[in-house]
């Protein structure tokens, strides 16, 4: 059952639509992630559901009731912003504290909770500490750990972890992944990093001018891209167009030749209907037959080793295509490439 129903939200800036109808639901310990470029509406969102902000048009839903009207201490939800917020003249446990202070709880009643969501984000030997003495990831510790302290219904995170180092994002990411799942508790995550997105999201909703664009799991968004806008989002540029010359299996003549693909989820899609294929990177080989299908050639432009596989460039007919290869390829050099059928997926124009 959905907890939270974002329902036909509006909302203008300056007389310029930035929200034009979003319509979203978050499910009972459920983590939904707002994928999207800056000024895509991802944080006015997040602060209409918070109550920071009023919707132009649109309602709220929580377990079926509208909150449009509840102030926002009133909807018990927690808020955790990019640059933490923490007092700087206060130790950890006074900032941890600071939320339940001011909702009235005697003392009593706020050191049990505190210590709680100390020790659920592995905090509890710094709780005398002051916050200016923690590095980066302890302060973004403590911000998780203040937010979770009045145990919200709803948790949001706005880019939390946009302000550290690589090594330390991809380590607290799994963190927080646990932390959310351990908890239970329904959250909706904002950012503009992919890779954040699909590890900790368990659906992803992309957002571009004002409207969601797609939303599903992060597998399915990651494999189906909707459209190119959805694709090129999220760094696949190996596109191209041409003309449906068979249905079953598809078939689109292009200007790498014909491509044969096994993922089309249009069931309208006609003999000489236009067609944007989307070439996906992966499971790209060197064939060392003649036979089968999806058989690309091109000029290698550039290559690099990444770690686990070789990035590899080609010019095919003027088109740049990037795939990802077992073996090293030298610059200059004609190759073919082949790649399955699921690789080609069709993408609504």
């Amino acid at each position: 059952m959905s907890q939270l129903e974002i329902i036909n939200i509006h909302k203008n800036y300056e007389g310029k639509p930035l929200l034009k109808g979003i319509n979203l639901s978050v499910e009972s310990g459920e983590t939904l992630c707002l994928l999207g470029r800056s000024g895509s509406g991802k944080s006015t969102l997040l602060r209409i559901v918070a109550g920071l902000e009023s919707a132009d048009r649109g309602d709220l839903l929580w377990n079926g009731e509208s909150i449009c009207d509840v102030p926002t201490w009133q909807r018990q939800f927690g808020l955790m912003f990019q640059d933490y917020a923490l007092f700087p003249h206060m130790n950890v446990s006074e900032n941890v504290a600071f939320g339940l202070r001011m909702a009235g709880m005697k003392k009593v009643e706020i050191a049990p909770l505190v210590n709680e969501a100390l020790e659920l984000v592995n905090m509890s030997a710094f709780a005398k500490r002051q916050v200016t003495d923690l590095s980066g990831g302890e302060q973004q510790r403590i911000a998780l750990a203040r937010a979770l302290a009045p145990h919200p219904r709803l948790l949001m995170l706005d880019e939390p972890l946009a302000a550290l180092d690589r090594a330390l994002r991809l380590e607290l990411q799994d963190e927080l992944r646990g932390l959310l799942h351990k908890t239970g508790i329904p959250a909706i995550y904002v950012t503009h990093d992919q890779e954040e997105a699909f590890v900790l999201g368990d659906r992803v909703a992309i957002l571009s001018d004002g409207l969601v664009e797609q939303s599903g799991s992060p597998e399915a968004v990651y494999k189906f891209p909707k459209n190119r806008s959805v694709a090129e989002f999220l760094g696949m540029t190996n596109l191209v167009d041409g003309k449906v010359v068979a249905t079953e299996p598809l078939q689109v003549e292009t200007a790498l030749g014909i491509l044969t693909s096994s993922n089309c989820r249009m069931s309208n899609v006609k003999i000489g209907d236009q067609q944007l294929l989307l070439v996906q990177t992966t499971g790209a080989e060197r064939p060392t037959t003649q036979d089968g299908s999806n058989r690309i050639l091109g000029i290698v432009t550039e290559c690099f080793f990444r770690g686990d596989d070789f990035k590899v460039t080609l010019n095919c007919c003027e088109l740049f295509f990037e795939f990802s290869l077992s073996e090293r390829c030298e610059v200059g050099q004609s190759i073919t490439i082949q790649v399955p059928d699921s690789s080609v997926v069709c993408l609504e124009t």
